[in-house]
């Protein structure tokens, strides 16, 4: 087993290399090898020792983590309050209408603001916020179809499905063991879902946040709100604050 989670994150995306998606999915882009600098940069500083509260997302978004190689990544974020500065390269088979700019990236990834930006107001300073919680992602890959819109692994067919997961499962089976949170939180159904299945017999609490997608008419009526609201259910303790709209 390995030992690190840069260990496990090589593992995991020389895993992923072999596999082949069929249609609709037209391009795939894996953040942990062309941005394995910015993520190991990002592990490096702010992943070691063990964790309270592990906050699990499902996939890359493609102006998040695609961009930047940080889960939920929104890239005024990535620079301005985590502070890192890793390059970022290109991926294979890129498509034109997701074109991966790092740092440069001019748009801002809605999903990652939010959950960053409740973060920042809430903690303060990173180290605040990363002495109680890590934020991993499921799965490192991103899936686009032809015309540039994202595709979720969870829509993938059946067989292409359980390939992924089974390789999924078992990086994140071994990041938590690393980890030893008492909480792994969901960010969403699907990831409270493969927690649920790929962490089976560990002795911990796996719970469920709103995900932040401006695609949830939920997450747009306050998402910040919400998930303090629903962290607090869980028995997660925050600092008293008032939350983001």
């Amino acid at each position: 087993m390995a030992k690190t989670l840069i260990e496990i994150t090589d593992k995991l995306a020389q895993r992923l290399k072999r596999h082949q998606f069929p249609a609709p999915v037209s391009h795939v882009y894996n953040p942990l090898i062309y941005a394995r600098a910015m993520y190991a940069q990002y592990l490096n500083r702010f992943g070691s020792g063990t964790r309270e509260i592990v906050l699990l997302g499902m996939n890359p978004g493609p102006w998040g983590m695609v961009q930047t190689g940080v889960p939920f990544g929104e890239v005024g974020i990535v620079k301005n309050w985590l502070k890192l500065d890793a390059d970022v390269k290109k991926p294979i088979n890129e498509h034109a209408k997701v074109p991966v700019r790092g740092l440069d990236c001019p748009r801002s990834e809605v999903s990652g603001a939010r959950l960053w930006g409740w973060a920042k107001e809430t903690y303060k300073t990173p180290k605040r916020f990363f002495k109680q919680f890590f934020v991993i992602n499921y799965c490192p890959l991103a899936f686009l179809i032809e015309s540039g819109r994202n595709f979720t692994p969870d829509k993938l067919p059946a067989d292409s499905r359980k390939r992924l997961e089974e390789v999924c499962d078992s990086a994140l089976r071994e990041m938590i063991d690393l980890l030893k949170p008492r909480l792994v939180i969901g960010v969403g159904a699907f990831a409270e879902k493969r927690a649920t299945i790929a962490l089976s017999g560990l002795d911990l609490t796996i719970a469920r946040i709103l995900h932040p997608s401006p695609a949830s008419p939920a997450a747009n009526r306050g998402w910040s709100r919400q998930a303090v609201a629903q962290l607090q259910d869980i028995g997660v303790d925050l600092p008293e604050t008032e939350p983001r709209p």
